[in-house]
C-alpha cells in the first residue's frame, strides 16, 4: 500500500538520524553542565545571615520541587518513547481505546496539589515575615540596630542612631537584628546586600522598614539593583560586620 511505504520511510529515516540526535542531546547536556558551573560563585545561595538562609531555604526548596518534577517527566517520556517505539512487528498494531482511568487521573491531579502546598506554606510564611512594613519603630527591640539609608543618583547615605552619617561605607555589628529605614531622594533605587539577604526597592516621598536578622562577621559588598541612570553600575557601598565592642567604638569614633 502507498500509504504503509510512506510510513515505513519517515521512520526509516527518523531511525536513520538517531546517531545524530544522540550527538544533539550531548552536545546540548554539555552546556548545560557548562552553565551549572559558573553558578559556584552566587552569593545568594551563601548567606551570612538568618533572613538570607530562609530565603536560600525557599531557593532550594523550589529548585528540589521542580527537579523531581523534571526528573519524573523525563523518565516516563524516556520510558514510553520506548516502550511504544516504530518497529516493523508492530506496524498494524491498533491500540485499545480506553475511556478514562481514574487512578491515574486523580493521581496526576493530586500530586501537583500536594507539591504546590509543600512550597506555598513557607514561601507564604516567609515572605509575611520578611517583607518591609511602612511603619518604622519608635523604639528597637534589644539586640537590634537602626540604621537609616538614603539613596540618590549615584550613592548611598547611612546615618547611625547617634545621628552620624557616613557615605558608600555600611558597618554593622555581628550577631544583631539590623533595622533598615530606606528612602530616595530622586529616583527608585533597590537596596541590595546579596550576602546577606534580597533586594528592597526605595523609593522617594515613601519609606519602608526592612530588618536583617541576625548578621555574620565579614565584609561584603552592596549595590542599587534598579537601573537609576548612566553612573547605576557605580552606585555600590562596602559592608563590614564587626565584633559589637568595635561597633560600639567606630560610631564614638563618628561623632
Amino acid at each position: 500500500m502507498k500509504g504503509e511505504s510512506e510510513w515505513d520511510s519517515k521512520y526509516k529515516t527518523m531511525l536513520e538520524r538517531s546517531p545524530a540526535m544522540k550527538k544533539l542531546g550531548l552536545l546540548i547536556l554539555s552546556g548545560f553542565t557548562l552553565m551549572l558551573s559558573g553558578c559556584s560563585g552566587i552569593n545568594v545561595l551563601d548567606p551570612k545571615s538568618s533572613t538570607g538562609k530562609d530565603q536560600a531555604y525557599l531557593i532550594w526548596l523550589s529548585l528540589a520541587i521542580m527537579t523531581l518534577v523534571l526528573v519524573v517527566v523525563f523518565v516516563l517520556f524516556a520510558y514510553f518513547v520506548y516502550k511504544y517505539r516504530y518497529s516493523k512487528a508492530r506496524k498494524d498494531y491498533k491500540p485499545v481505546d480506553v475511556d478514562g482511568n481514574r487512578k491515574l487521573e486523580l493521581t496526576y491531579t493530586i500530586i501537583p496539589v500536594i507539591l504546590l502546598i509543600i512550597l506555598a506554606v513557607p514561601t507564604v510564611r516567609i515572605t509575611l515575615e520578611q517583607s518591609p512594613d511602612t511603619s518604622a519603630s519608635q523604639t528597637p527591640e534589644d539586640g537590634t540596630t537602626k540604621i537609616e539609608v538614603t539613596g540618590r543618583q549615584f550613592e548611598w547615605e547611612f546615618k547611625h542612631e547617634n545621628g552620624a552619617e557616613v557615605k558608600d561605607e555600611l558597618v554593622l555589628p555581628e550577631d544583631e537584628d539590623i533595622e533598615f529605614n530606606l528612602h530616595s531622594e530622586d529616583l527608585i533605587h533597590s537596596f541590595w546586600i546579596p550576602e546577606l539577604a534580597g533586594k528592597v526597592d526605595v523609593f522617594p516621598n515613601k519609606e519602608l522598614t526592612y530588618i536583617i536578622r541576625d548578621v555574620e562577621r565579614g565584609e561584603y559588598e552592596g549595590k542599587c539593583a534598579e537601573f537609576c541612570g548612566v553612573q547605576h553600575t557605580n552606585m555600590t557601598f562596602s559592608v563590614k560586620v564587626i565584633s559589637k565592642e568595635d561597633y560600639r567604638a567606630y560610631i564614638n569614633d563618628l561623632k
